[in-house]
């Protein structure tokens, strides 16, 4: 049986001796939103592996992170203005290399080899793009939670209802 939210606040009161009065529903949903934050950092499932791929331009080094990312994975460059194409992974760097080794990004141009976090809206490449680039972003998607709804269930609460259920406990107990 696949658990709802609904499903799931039954359970932890039957199995706690304790009502809606002290565990509350806003109480419960922090709590099982810990628990699926933290089985989803604790387990790599492949329903959360996701690839974006776009290109990146001339004298442009942002690049738009997606909306549902939580982890970069790596990033993929393909350079297609060669035959036949090359295929290079970007090498993560911090943003502070990124200041410190490209002071200057309008003037360093030339084939892309590193990324870097930037803020909570891009990424940044560097050298600055001296053409257009394919790359390919693997990462890791924020997962669907069960607490938007009393009816929704999530991937979680399909296949492993036990641990969510053991999970939401942990958080309440410890």
């Amino acid at each position: 049986m696949a658990y709802t939210f609904q499903n799931l606040k039954d359970d932890i009161r039957s199995y706690t001796e304790v009502d809606d009065t002290v565990l509350t529903d806003a109480i419960l949903t922090t709590m099982a939103k810990n628990a699926e934050n933290r089985i989803y950092r604790d387990a790599d499932s492949d329903d959360n592996r996701f690839y974006a791929t776009s290109n990146l331009a001339t004298g442009n080094r942002y690049v738009t992170i997606p909306s549902d990312l939580r982890v970069i994975r790596y990033v993929q460059l393909k350079n297609t203005n060669v035959t036949p194409n090359i295929q290079t992974f970007l090498e993560k760097k911090d943003t502070s290399y990124m200041a410190e080794f490209y002071d200057k990004p309008g003037t360093a141009s030339g084939i892309p080899k590193y990324y870097a976090n930037w803020d909570a809206n891009f990424w940044v490449v560097s050298p600055t793009p001296n053409a257009t680039y394919e790359i390919t972003l693997a990462y890791i998607k924020q997962p669907a939670s069960i607490t938007t709804s009393n009816s929704t269930t999530t991937y979680l609460s399909n296949k492993y209802q036990d641990l969510l259920l053991y999970g939401t406990l942990v958080e309440a107990y410890g």
